[in-house]
Order: C-alpha cells, then structure tokens, then sequence
C-alpha cells in the first residue's frame, strides 16, 4: 500500500470519529479574534484549543502547582487535519483520549466539535505528544504518578 493510500485511510478513519470516541469532552469559547480573514477560525487556534484542553482537564483533575513542580510536559510533536470549518460564536468541544502511555511520554489523540453536535462527525482532529522533563536539567523523567493515574482514565485502544 502506498503512503498516499494510507494516509487517505488515516484521515477517513478520523473523519467519522465522534464525541463517543472520547473519554474527555472539554466545552471551550471562541473570542472574535479567533476568526480569520476568511470568516472562520485560523488553523493556529486549533492548536492553542487542544493545549488549552490538556492542560485545563490535568490542572483541574490533579492537585499540582504546574509554575513549582520539578518536572515540566513539553511539547514533543503535534498536528492538526481539519474536515469542517469552525467559526466565532459557536460554542465548542474538544474530545481527548490517550492512545499511547509511554515511561516519560503520552500521546493524545483530539476532536473538535460543535456544542449539540456531539453524534455528528468531528470538525477536525489532532494529536498531542507532551514528554515529561525535569524542569532544570530538559532530560526526560517518568510520568508523574497523579498524572498518570489520570491519563490511564482516558487511555483507548
């Protein structure tokens, strides 16, 4: 099979994932300056909604201080397909699962959709890759406990 066949198999198969298909649903707001000059929301503002939801759902599920803690989840890899456009004032969702719980990294899968349209296909995916790092030395550390608890909650095959 072909990349480019593969690829078009990926990204059908993520086109028809749902709200079902994720553990986590996260209500988020667009700001009017989230639209573009197109009249719908920039690609950027979808990167800042995944980020914004990991960090919102472990920082509220987990009693953590994330400014003072030894270790830091940085930013390993992301990307983001888009299927239907999105535009300021609809309210949203985002989805979140784990679909890979490594020692020191854990891999998010995401989905983005309309408030009310939970059954209909996502708007967009993207997936998330945060490895964790001692806050002074940058070399990877374990997964905290609390904060592997939690994401083993929302870990799908």
């Amino acid at each position: 099979m072909t990349a480019a066949c593969k690829t078009a198999r990926m990204s059908s198969s993520e086109q028809s994932l749902t709200s079902g298909d994720f553990p986590v649903h996260w209500p988020v707001t667009t700001r009017w300056t989230d639209n573009d000059m197109f009249g719908h929301l920039n690609n950027a503002v979808y990167y800042e909604l995944f980020d914004t939801t990991i960090n919102g759902w472990i920082n509220t599920n987990c009693d953590i201080d994330s400014l003072t803690v030894p270790w830091l989840g940085v930013v390993a890899e992301s990307g983001c397909r888009y299927f239907a456009e999105l535009r300021f004032p609809e309210p949203l969702f985002v989805g979140l699962s784990v679909t890979r719980l490594g020692n020191s990294s854990v891999t998010y899968r995401m989905g983005i959709w309309q408030d009310g349209k939970s059954d209909e296909p996502v708007a967009a995916t993207g997936h998330w890759v945060h490895v964790y790092v001692d806050r002074e030395s940058r070399r990877p550390v374990p997964i905290p406990g609390v904060i592997r608890a939690l994401l083993e909650k929302a870990t799908v095959d």
